[in-house]
C-alpha cells in the first residue's frame, strides 16, 4: 500500500473517497446534498457508527461515523475497525485506489483509520497462483499529518508486515537457520549489530535448553543478538527483547495430540515480534538502547530427542528436570534471559511468547497474558500505552507460593508445574533466570495468531504487540527523567 498526501478539493477530486465523519458541527463541509445530508443524520442516529455510501458513479463517497466524545483509545480503536469494513467493502466493489478526508476528525483520529486500513489490507499470498485484489494506492489529505509523521507510522507498519510473513511461513521454508540469515541482513541494513551463532557455538556457550530442545531435529538452532545502541540513548543500559523462536512445535516426545500440531509455524511469534521492535525503533531512530536475543530451533522428536526426566543444565548452571518436552519454549528462552543478564547487565527485561494454552483458556484472544518481577514502574507504563493503542494487557499476579510449583525433586527447578496456575508458572520460571533485574513476560498464546479473521487483524499471523510495545518504547524516556 503505497500513501501520499495532497491538498483535497472534493468538488474536483475524481476517484473513490472516505471521509471520517466525527462531529456534526462540521456538517456544512460535507460535500453532499440536502437529501444525502438528512439520510446521513438518520443513520447516524440510528447507528452513530454506520459506514454509510453514497453513490457518484462511476465512483463513491464512503462516510465512516464516529463518536469523537467517546475517549481516544476507544474513539481511536472504533476507527481501525471501520477502516477493516472499509476495505471489505473497496474490495467488493474492485478499487484499488482512494483519497481519505475527514471533517470533525483531529490528526490522531486520521492516522488510527490510517493504521487500520493498512493492517487490515494485509494478506499472505505468497503461495497464491492469483493473487488476492489489495488497496494499493492511498492519497490523504495533507492537513491531516506532515509527511515526517506519515514515513515514521509506515516505517513500523511495514514492520507489522513482516513479522505476520515471518509468521505465516511454513517450516519447510523457513527454518532457524534461514530465519537467521534473514535477520542478519535487516540488520546490516538498518547499521545494528548483529552476532548469529550456529549450533557449535551454542554448545560452547553450554546452552542447555536450546541444545536440548534441538536435539530431535535435522535442523541446526540458531541464536541471534542484535544490538541498537543509538549516540542519543536515553539509557546506558539497554533493554533486553527476548523472543521464543520454536520455529515448528511438535511437542517433541510429549507429541501434540489432535490437531494441536495445526498452526505451530506460529511459535516463533515471539522473536518475529522482538524482531520486529527492534527494527521499528532503528528504522525511526528512537533513543533508546536495545538488545534483542532469539533462541530459534524447531521441537521435533526425532534422532536423540530430549525426554522427559531428562535434566539440562541451563547457561547460568542452573539445573532442569524435564517434565514434558512439550514446555520447550521456556528452555530456549531461559538461556537467552540468563545469556542476557550475565552479558548486557540490562536495566530491564521483556519476553514475549506464544508459551501456553493456559493464556488462552484464561483470557481469550483479546490480549497478552502478562506478569512483572520487580519492574513496576515499567509495567504500569506498558498497561497505560497497552489501553492506548489497543493491543492490551491483562496482568496475573506473581505471588512468592507460585515458586513452589516449579520446584523439583531432582534438580534446581523443573521446567512444568502442576495444570493450574500454567501460565504464572511458566513465567515464574522465567523469571528466575532474570534474577534481579527488573523482568517482564508476554504470554502472548492467544494474540499472536488467529485461525479466522479478526477485524483488521488478518488470518494467521497478526503482528499484535508491536504496536503495543513500541509505544512502550516511545515513552520511555519518562520513566528515565522520573
Amino acid at each position: 500500500m503505497q500513501f501520499r498526501l495532497e491538498q483535497l478539493n472534493l468538488k474536483e477530486y475524481e476517484g473513490d473517497v472516505v471521509l471520517l465523519y466525527g462531529s456534526e458541527v462540521a456538517d456544512r463541509c460535507l460535500p453532499l446534498s440536502k437529501k444525502e445530508l438528512e439520510f446521513l443524520k438518520a443513520r447516524r442516529e440510528e447507528k452513530a457508527d454506520a459506514i454509510v455510501t453514497f453513490d457518484r458513479l462511476p465512483y463513491h463517497i464512503y462516510i465512516v461515523n464516529f463518536d469523537s466524545e467517546k475517549s481516544p483509545s476507544i474513539c481511536q480503536e472504533h476507527l481501525r475497525r471501520s477502516a477493516a469494513k472499509v476495505v471489505e467493502m473497496l474490495k467488493a466493489n474492485k478499487v484499488a485506489a482512494i483519497a481519505v478526508t475527514g471533517e470533525g476528525a483531529i490528526p490522531e483520529e486520521m492516522v488510527a483509520f490510517l493504521e487500520g486500513l493498512y493492517l487490515a489490507d494485509y494478506t499472505f499470498d505468497r503461495y497464491k497462483t492469483e493473487s488476492p485484489a489489495h488497496v494499493s494506492d492511498v492519497t490523504i489529505e495533507s492537513a491531516f499529518i506532515s509527511q515526517e509523521e506519515l514515513d515514521r507510522n509506515v516505517k513500523l507498519w511495514n514492520r507489522i508486515f513482516w513479522c505476520r510473513e515471518w509468521v505465516n511461513l511454513p517450516v519447510a521454508d523457513f527454518n532457524a537457520e534461514e530465519f537467521a540469515s534473514e535477520l542478519e541482513e535487516i540488520a546490516q541494513d538498518l547499521g545494528v549489530k548483529c552476532s548469529v551463532f550456529d549450533k557449535k557455538q551454542i554448545e560452547s556457550l553450554r546452552m542447555g535448553g536450546l541444545t536440548a530442545v534441538n536435539k530431535g531435529s535435522v535442523d541446526e538452532p540458531r541464536f541471534v543478538v542484535m544490538e541498537y545502541a543509538p549516540k542519543d540513548a536515553v539509557n546506558e543500559k539497554p533493554v533486553a527483547l527476548v523472543g521464543k523462536g520454536v520455529m515448528y512445535d511438535t511437542g517433541g516426545l510429549n507429541i501434540k495430540p489432535d490437531d494441536y500440531m495445526q498452526e505451530m509455524k506460529s511459535d516463533m511469534a515471539g522473536a518475529a515480534t522482538m524482531a520486529s521492535v527492534l527494527f521499528a525503533a532503528a528504522d525511526n531512530g528512537l533513543p533508546i538502547h536495545l538488545v534483542a536475543l532469539l533462541p530459534l530451533t524447531d521441537s521435533r522428536p526425532g534422532f536423540n530427542a530430549y525426554a522427559a526426566d531428562d535434566v539440562l543444565t541451563m547457561y547460568d548452571g542452573t539445573t532442569v528436570e524435564v517434565v514434558n518436552t512439550d514446555a520447550e519454549g521456556r528452555l530456549i528462552l531461559a538461556d537467552a534471559i540468563a545469556y542476557a543478564v550475565a552479558n548486557y547487565d540490562p536495566e530491564l527485561v521483556v519476553d514475549a511468547a506464544t508459551l501456553t494454552g493456559a493464556a488462552v483458556r484464561a483470557i481469550g484472544t483479546y490480549g497478552i497474558a502478562a506478569m512483572q518481577q520487580g519492574a513496576d514502574n515499567a509495567f504500569n507504563l506498558m498497561k497505560i500505552m497497552s489501553n492506548q493503542v489497543y493491543e492490551r494487557i491483562a496482568e496475573f499476579p506473581f505471588w512468592d507460593e507460585y515458586d513452589e510449583l516449579i520446584k523439583s525433586e531432582v534438580a534446581d527447578i523443573k521446567n512444568c508445574g502442576i495444570a493450574q496456575a500454567g501460565t504464572i508458572t511458566a513465567g515464574k520460571f522465567l523469571a528466575h533466570f532474570a534474577k534481579k533485574v527488573p523482568y517482564i513476560h508476554l504470554d502472548i498464546a492467544g494474540v499472536a495468531y488467529f485461525s479466522k479473521k479478526q477485524e483488521y487483524y488478518a488470518h494467521g499471523g497478526s503482528g499484535y504487540g508491536i504496536r503495543m510495545l513500541y509505544a512502550f518504547l516511545q515513552t520511555y524516556e519518562m520513566l528515565k527523567n522520573n
